[in-house]
């Protein structure tokens, strides 16, 4: 892939631990097409706050976003970055570089394991909304301030962008290494989802043929895997929190319920994901990741971009009612 030239911005970053907006308050940015809606932070993560169908809301975990943000916690639809889910410990190697991560870092959030989770909490990230159109955003985070370089020493620019037609969104992001330094890519997403106005009891799930990835009792995949699926049933009571690698990176999942039905696209980029579905919560996480939980310690799935080129990978998510 041919060179970019990166513009640089202000260090994208909450230098402040407190930092909080009372009530999320703060501006969100909303894009709409036919009878879908949707919203996003960008001075927090650029999260998804809302996807609306004809006014239903399919997102979940919205409750308490001024909660969730203090406390480093997933909802809606967020962006896990520099890492996807786990690492096994608070160090990692990745294109020749040892990393050592600070358990007591404001910028790092910890399982109940005291394991990394998710990378850098999503309300301490601020992007720069470079487009922004009735049906489309665009929006732009420099990786270059000395906060994230302790967590993640690759300096890069990421591009996200949301768009909307009239039956999908789509999510597409690009990553920029710079000139000098190559760039481990172990990003994912976690949105939630749900079926509106319909008990948990009578979703139906839809997943593709996948390997299933063996864990251990932290969640840290052994490198074994296993045949799974496809599965096409009634979620119920199961519960899901498993990884799975694809046989491809182009995937398609469901979830429908009534005469309502929504579909997850990957389109390219991810050909890892996660299934998180608590027994007796009523959303489902299906997430979309560039490589295996643990891969900047595994290396499992792990891709090293090389200096000045850049990485595509999108999702999308469809509505049929």
């Amino acid at each position: 892939m041919a060179p970019r030239q990166l513009r640089l911005l202000a260090p994208s970053i909450r230098g402040d631990p407190a930092f909080s907006i009372s009530a999320m308050t703060e501006k969100r940015v909303s894009i709409a097409s036919g009878n879908l809606s949707a919203e996003f932070l960008p001075d927090s993560g650029m999260l998804g706050v809302s996807l609306r169908y004809a006014g239903s809301e399919l997102l979940r975990r919205l409750d308490d976003l001024e909660t969730a943000k203090r406390k480093g916690s997933t909802a809606g639809i967020p962006l896990l970055y520099p890492w996807a889910n786990r690492l096994a410990a608070p160090s990692y190697r990745a294109d020749g570089r040892d990393v050592k991560l600070d358990p007591a870092s404001a910028f790092l959030h910890f399982d109940d394991h005291g394991l990394p989770m998710h990378g850098v909490p999503w309300g301490k990230l601020a992007w720069d909304v470079q487009i922004s159109r009735q049906d489309f955003l665009l929006a732009a985070l420099e990786w270059n301030g000395p906060k994230l370089l302790e967590l993640f020493p690759y300096p890069h620019r990421m591009e996200l962008s949301a768009e909307l037609v009239a039956d999908g969104l789509t999510i597409r992001t690009t990553v920029l290494a710079n000139s000098e330094t190559a760039l481990p890519i172990s990003f994912g997403f976690h949105p939630y989802f749900g079926i509106p106005n319909v008990p948990r009891s009578q979703w139906r799930l839809q997943l593709p043929r996948m390997n299933k990835l063996v864990n251990d009792s932290h969640g840290i995949p052994t490198g074994s895997s296993e045949p799974f699926g496809p599965v096409d049933e009634l979620l119920s009571d199961h519960g899901f929190d498993d990884g799975f690698a694809l046989p491809g990176e182009s995937s398609c999942f469901a979830l429908s319920g009534a005469n309502f039905k929504i579909v997850i696209d990957f389109l390219e980029g991810f050909p890892f994901t996660q299934v998180f579905a608590p027994p007796g919560k009523e959303f489902i996480a299906i997430e979309p990741m560039t490589a295996a939980t643990n891969a900047l310690r595994s290396g499992q799935g792990l891709r090293v971009l090389p200096a000045g080129s850049e990485f595509r990978a999108s999702f999308r998510v469809s509505v049929q009612a």
